[in-house]
């Protein structure tokens, strides 16, 4: 399960570094390039709810697993195949589809651990993720330099081919189906706890959307990166979040508590994005997004544990797909409202908008009566 997921995550990020400065050179707007950037996150928001509910009733969660990496593999041969602004625009809806079957990935993988070990659970499980998407940007940004700006597009769907097939022996205790239940849907909705878990991931997702999966690599290649610093860029945004992600929910949580590793985590992403605007040398953007990235690994399979750590197994699809439905928001909204800042004021408007968020998450994070937390 784990190397599937790895692959999965490799095939729908080899072209991240390269997306953005790739639609550009079709053609697009900074507007476009939002809405290319946030379709992926807009699907998820429509689509992760569904498949939570679902997958709970059915009592089946590898068909989401099979079909996730299947979709992940249809959008970039999309992309590969037809190099037009708009096709973009629907093919990373499609990997968006793709990647709304992460609800079902991590409950799956949860399940293999008792109730109590969800959150270490879901911090190695991201951990795998996050190898699986520097592996990805890593490769794309070096096939890219010789093979042009289309070629990771292919390599992700090779990649994703692989992963479709191993995909099928994954392992899965079923349990009988039943009816769709909306009053666990509705349980999940009216949990206090959970939503303003899922409003802290908002703003996570808003920076890193926004960042290293949106704006990053325009201002990167504004300095003068090339195709290879470029996915160099996204890797040393994505290792350091690798060990923190691993270490989330052990270390930190015991040395800083819950609180305080949201807290930290924020406000080193938000001021990670400030800086940006003044940074005139390649190397100081790298520093600035292994900050960045390294606080991102703090704080998601922390939010992502604890969303699902009061909810029983039969549960835990629909309050998971509930949360992640919610971050959509974030993946959704942060790279579009940056384009639009970008288009009007210029690009450095947009990294303070996301800075500045970035630091309101830290004070929400700090107070006691938005959310109980220990630390």
């Amino acid at each position: 399960m784990a190397i599937v997921t790895g692959l999965y995550w490799f095939s729908m990020y080899t072209y991240v570094p390269t997306l953005a400065p790739y639609a550009q050179s079709l053609g697009a707007s900074y507007f476009m390039v939002g809405l290319i950037v946030g379709s992926y996150g807009f699907i998820q928001l429509l689509a992760r709810i569904p498949i939570g509910v679902y997958s709970d009733a059915w009592g089946n969660r590898k068909i989401s697993v099979v079909g996730g990496v299947d979709l992940a593999v249809l959008s970039g041969l999309g992309m590969w195949v037809v190099p037009v602004a708009v096709v973009l625009l629907i093919c990373r809806a499609l990997s968006g589809l793709a990647a709304s079957a992460w609800v079902d990935y991590t409950v799956l993988f949860a399940s293999y651990y008792p109730a109590k070990d969800a959150p270490k659970a879901i911090g190695f499980i991201n951990s795998v993720s996050l190898v699986g998407q520097v592996a990805g940007m890593l490769a794309g940004g070096m096939i890219a330099e010789y093979y042009g700006l289309a070629s990771p597009f292919l390599l992700g769907a090779l990649g994703g081919c692989v992963g479709l097939l191993l995909s099928l022996t994954a392992h899965e205790e079923r349990t009988q189906p039943r009816p769709v239940n909306t009053a666990v849907l509705m349980e999940a909705f009216r949990d206090p706890d959970l939503l303003r878990l899922s409003g802290l991931a908002i703003i996570v997702q808003v920076i890193t959307y926004a960042t290293i999966f949106g704006f990053s690599p325009v201002a990167a290649k504004a300095l003068g990166a090339s195709a290879i610093e470029l996915g160099l860029l996204a890797t040393v945004a994505i290792v350091p979040s690798i060990f923190s992600s691993a270490l989330s929910g052990t270390f930190f949580v015991r040395r800083f508590g819950e609180r305080g590793t949201l807290i930290w985590g924020l406000i080193g992403m938000g001021l990670s994005c400030l800086v940006i605007p003044f940074i005139g040398d390649l190397v100081w953007f790298y520093w600035s997004q292994a900050i960045g990235g390294f606080c991102r690994g703090l704080l998601q399979p922390l939010l992502m544990g604890l969303s699902i750590k009061n909810f029983s197994g039969e549960k835990r699809s629909t309050a998971m797909g509930v949360y992640q439905a919610g971050y959509g928001i974030g993946m959704c909204g942060g790279p579009i409202i940056t384009g639009i800042l970008a288009g009007f004021f210029g690009l450095e408007w947009g990294f303070w908008f996301i800075g500045v968020v970035g630091l309101i998450g830290a004070g929400m994070a700090g107070w006691r009566r938005y959310l109980p937390l220990s630390g």
